[in-house]
């Protein structure tokens, strides 16, 4: 069976909550509006899922409101109709939201008996392919969701993620490994957030030095999922800061993301990870991309970047990008700079291009020596792309020290342990002035990715994340 589950924009969920958790104890209703991101096949179940993620929230018009009470709310379906008529032609998926605000935190006979009439007349209007999402909030701040797929019978989502400022997880039941492996983390965070780091589906983006690290602090943190991303194979110039490493690896050119994921299972902690070698931007990749919850970029590559910078938007999946700048001074005396990033982005941050971290005419020339490397060394002869310059300095402990600080990030969103405001969406560590910043950035008025809207939570689309060429 297709699994499902659903991705809440936090201002959605703020909206939701005004429109359909009264007071008084009358149930409300309201619509939703979802983008679909269908997962042929999962890394790690290895079978179909049905990601829905919200898209726009629209008020029942008053006009059409029946009646309502403590224990039902009925409405006249003109507007349903019409939000019909959007789904189809949007290509979008139409949902209804209500609340039980004393009642069970479950859907009730009536609410199955009322969803089948609306599922039917979904797929009267809109044909056979057509799904209804169905929400229910209660007045404890449970959230449950469903999908219709047919007239039949529902699925239960197997899980409701709300994503802004935090990371929250409703419906989330996977079996723990042994509780002593993750005894000591839960004496600093309660026992509730191994079940949700246990949960997670995460995917890191590079296995070098910080991906490695990376990868490493997620596996002993107890994140339940990871899918390893990196084309490239083990030098002799990673063994200083590629973890987990052996010279052995180095000699038979073996891939990093086998070599990261070897030492994964070799904890046997409860860890998945599965080891992915190519292009994220490959057709294969796609899935186990649109698979995770959250996923860290550990890329020097201005097109993977420029990549996951759209795809935490499309799909609601925040991505925490991670970058290290380590500068020697050019009389060889001292660094001009030796500095750690994180960035986080999620619909309500500024993104990748307005913060100028992503140059697009290094992006456009990645992407041609990519897929048409002769043509990329004609160019470059010709001057018309820029070269691939030196190999960047390194350095074990800064490479280390970024991925701890991308990590605790991920961290904060869960717990909180910095305070209630939720990740920071962007810090800088200046490692050799111990100095710590988090800079603003002025968002382009006209920026289609993180400033309008119309991309948030659009999930799929063709072409893919809208990139043409």
């Amino acid at each position: 069976m297709t699994l499902v589950d659903l991705t809440l924009q936090e201002r959605h969920l703020t909206v939701l909550r005004e429109l359909v958790l009264r007071e008084d104890g009358i149930e409300a209703a309201a619509y939703v509006l979802c983008g679909e991101n269908r997962v042929a096949c999962d890394p790690w179940e290895h079978r179909a899922r049905r990601r829905l993620t919200s898209y726009e929230v629209l008020p029942i018009p008053a006009e059409d409101k029946v009646s309502a009470s403590d224990q039902h709310v009925t409405w006249s379906t003109a507007s349903f109709v019409r939000l019909l008529k959007r789904a189809k032609d949007e290509n979008l998926v139409a949902g209804i939201v209500h609340a039980h605000p004393n009642g069970p935190a479950r859907f009730s006979d009536q609410d199955d008996r009322n969803e089948r009439e609306l599922a039917r007349l979904a797929q009267n209007r809109n044909g056979q392919d057509a799904a209804l999402l169905s929400v229910l909030l209660t007045g404890a701040g449970d959230i449950h969701a469903r999908l219709w797929p047919d007239t039949h019978a529902p699925i239960d989502a197997e899980a409701v993620h709300v994503v802004g400022r935090r990371l929250d997880f409703h419906g989330t039941s996977k079996a723990m490994p042994g509780s002593d492996t993750f005894a000591r983390q839960a004496l600093a965070f309660g026992p509730s957030v191994n079940v949700k780091l246990h949960a997670l589906r995460v995917g890191v983006v590079g296995c070098g030095g910080t991906g490695s690290a990376t990868a490493m602090l997620l596996a002993r943190l107890g994140v339940g999922q990871l899918v390893l991303f990196d084309d490239d194979i083990v030098e002799a110039s990673n063994l200083n800061r590629l973890h987990g490493a052996r010279r052995s690896d180095a000699d038979a050119m073996r891939p990093k993301v086998e070599v990261v994921a070897r030492e994964i299972a070799e904890m046997d902690i409860g860890v998945r990870a599965v080891p992915l070698r190519g292009w994220i931007n490959d057709p294969a990749a796609r899935d186990a991309l649109k698979a995770c919850d959250v996923i860290f970029g550990c890329t020097d590559d201005h097109n993977g970047r420029l990549l996951l910078n759209r795809l935490a938007y499309f799909y609601l999946i925040p991505v925490i990008d991670m970058g290290l700048a380590i500068d020697p001074a050019p009389d060889g005396n001292g660094l001009r700079d030796l500095s750690g990033r994180v960035t986080v982005l999620t619909p309500g941050a500024p993104c990748l291009l307005c913060r100028g971290i992503v140059d697009p005419i290094t992006a456009r020339d990645e992407d041609l020596r990519r897929r048409q490397p002769e043509e990329y060394e004609r160019r470059k002869r010709e001057a018309y792309v820029r070269g691939g310059g030196n190999p960047a300095p390194a350095v074990v402990t800064f490479t280390t020290a970024t991925a701890c600080m991308a990590v605790d990030e991920l961290l904060q969103a869960l717990t909180g342990f910095r305070g209630p405001d939720g990740w920071v969406w962007q810090r800088s560590r200046r490692f050799d002035l111990m100095q710590d910043r988090r800079p603003g950035a002025d968002q382009d008025p006209s920026c289609p990715i993180c400033v309008e809207t119309g991309y948030w939570g659009r999930a799929d689309v063709d072409p893919f994340l809208d990139r043409a060429g």
